[in-house]
């Protein structure tokens, strides 16, 4: 089974055209004005306009209110909101039935006792994303996008309720091993396709893209 990839903080076209011609099934965009990678819903608008139909537009938010989703929404032709904050999951159900659209939530791994933290979302989630949890050391962390790992072998041979995505320092050097140990069967990335924060590179995208789906 091929691994699906999400190509996230698409930001340029130049991006959107090399995650699309290297057949991502996701594109995001960042809705989060601290991240390197922010764009706006105008800005998103022009980019969701070149991705067929068959990638799925996925619109990253940190703890907006429903005014601020709205406003992105008028805009933006999202198929997917990835909650990247500390949104409850009374929070992730409140947004899933006022927009109607399924919501993937972010969950921030380090150790073992992490992982508890996905369960309270299984019933108003529609998918999981495992997210390295940035060190404490790290003070001007993004809720994201920190170019940071986790030890895959947590999710080895563990069974969830959701589908769920793999995300945190990967790179078109180590993803197709963190897919082999942590049975990841969907992928996500940003840093790691990057020249510089913000600064996606085609080149990297198209290797990624190759390097997971094993073309």
């Amino acid at each position: 089974m091929s691994t699906e990839v999400k190509i996230c903080g698409v930001n340029a076209p130049e991006a959107l055209s090399a995650a699309v011609a290297g057949g991502a099934d996701y594109v995001g965009f960042v809705f989060y004005p601290r991240s390197p990678r922010y764009v706006t819903p105008e800005a998103a608008h022009a980019l969701a306009a070149q991705a067929p139909a068959r990638v799925t537009k996925v619109g990253l938010a940190v703890d907006l209110d429903d005014a601020a989703l709205a406003a992105i929404l008028e805009a933006v032709p999202l198929d997917m909101w990835q909650l990247h904050g500390g949104e409850s999951p009374a929070r992730v159900a409140r947004i899933k039935a006022r927009f109607g659209l399924p919501v993937m939530k972010a969950v921030k791994i380090a150790e073992p006792a992490d992982l508890a933290a996905a369960e309270p979302y299984f019933r108003v989630a529609d998918r999981l994303l495992f997210d390295a949890k940035p060190p404490k050391e790290m003070t001007e962390a993004l809720p994201g996008g920190n170019a940071v790992a986790f030890d895959w072998h947590l999710l080895a041979g563990r069974t969830w309720p959701l589908p769920w995505m793999l995300s945190g320092g990967l790179d078109p050097g180590n993803v197709a091993e963190a897919a082999r140990i942590s049975g990841a069967r969907a992928v996500d990335v940003s840093s790691g396709i990057e020249d510089r924060p913000g600064l996606k590179n085609p080149d990297k995208i198209r290797a990624f893209l190759a390097a997971a789906k094993g073309s």
